[in-house]
């Protein structure tokens, strides 16, 4: 299969969008009439620009891959037809199920809003397929430094969906995997700052090292390899600050470069850069079991000290569903990051030569 990379990006976005449309996924009931209201319903008399903007590319996205998913094998008319027509079916699909949700309103201006988007990421993607893909510098630039296969890019959708989960301000630096909102909902006793810095440094130390090896395990041979993971390192923080700047007020901006994240971050650094002079199948050991400790880590950590008065002035509004999007990403991505490493040392021990 040539080229699976929108196909991956493809169906995790489609997950993306039904969870993030359907949150909280709670409290479901019978609407007392037809689900299909909505559609014949009149115009909505609240509607904002931002939740046309944000219904519009919130499908953006979903347009763009779709169409280049299709435009292999079909010609470029047809996958942006394929675009927009299955936007438009997964928007009434979605819409329809927000009408057994209390807490969602069904809308035909959200629809019309949705095939929007999905009509302007296929215009998009027909008009720069060849630049996105045959033989253009994107295409090149994963030649030169992946090896081919599924395999890279489904380790190129995993630190996609990693550095989505950065926009995630409630978590740690690096830290993901925290299962307790989404199942307990409350957090541990207080501690001091001082424990909370210590286990701050050790997360953010042991999933910068986990992400660094996890990127260098479809590099091709002779790849500037630390170069390209810390332009990735750079860019999560750059996503980091960017969260903090959009939910919150312009002094938090940096609430997140806390004592432990600073520690965390010299000392990833350096365990990145040992961990990859390592044998590939040791690199691979080494990654998930830093996954595995950091993960546990996340679920004992105390309450974060510094972030107690930062996070009262975080107000979700129109983010809320935003948030908990990243915050489920986040939450699950090591474990899917895991399953990766795991395929990865059996394929490598199945065939050493590979």
């Amino acid at each position: 299969m040539q080229f699976p990379l929108t196909r991956f990006f493809l169906a995790v976005y489609v997950l993306l969008v039904a969870y993030a449309t359907l949150y909280p996924l709670a409290g479901w009931r019978d609407p007392g009439g037809s689900a299909f209201a909505f559609l014949a319903a009149p115009w909505p008399r609240y509607v904002t620009a931002f939740d046309l903007a944000a219904n519009f590319f919130g499908y953006l996205p979903y347009g763009l891959l779709c169409a280049l998913a299709a435009v292999r094998r079909y010609p470029r008319g047809v996958a942006l037809a394929l675009a927009v027509v299955t936007g438009a079916l997964l928007s009434l699909l979605l819409e329809t199920a927000q009408s057994f949700l209390p807490a969602r309103i069904a809308s035909n201006a959200d629809v019309l809003a949705n095939v929007a988007g999905a009509a302007a990421g296929g215009v998009a993607a027909a008009v720069f397929a060849r630049w996105l893909l045959d033989g253009g510098p994107l295409r090149r630039l994963r030649a030169q430094n992946l090896i081919p296969g599924a395999a890279a890019d489904l380790g190129l959708a995993l630190l996609a969906l990693w550095l989505f989960a950065q926009l995630h301000p409630a978590t740690l630096l690096f830290g993901s995997g925290d299962l307790r909102d989404l199942f307990a909902g409350a957090a541990g006793a207080r501690h001091k700052a001082e424990l909370f810095v210590s286990i701050e440094a050790v997360i953010t130390a042991m999933n910068l090292a986990a992400v660094a090896v996890l990127a260098s395990a479809g590099a091709r041979p002779g790849a500037p390899l630390r170069r390209l993971v810390a332009l990735l390192v750079v860019v999560a923080l750059g996503v980091k600050t960017l969260a903090f700047a959009i939910l919150m007020r312009a002094e938090h901006v940096f609430a997140w470069l806390t004592p432990g994240a600073q520690l965390g971050l010299a000392a990833g650094v350096a365990l990145a850069a040992a961990a990859l002079w390592l044998p590939h199948i040791a690199r691979l050991a080494l990654a998930a079991v830093l996954l595995m400790v950091a993960t546990v880590l996340v679920n004992l950590a105390p309450p974060n000290p510094y972030f107690a008065a930062t996070l009262k002035v975080w107000e979700q509004g129109h983010f809320l569903n935003f948030n908990g999007l990243t915050r489920l990403v986040s939450a699950a991505w090591p474990f899917a990051a895991l399953a990766y490493l795991v395929y990865l040392a059996s394929a490598r021990l199945r065939d050493p030569v590979r």
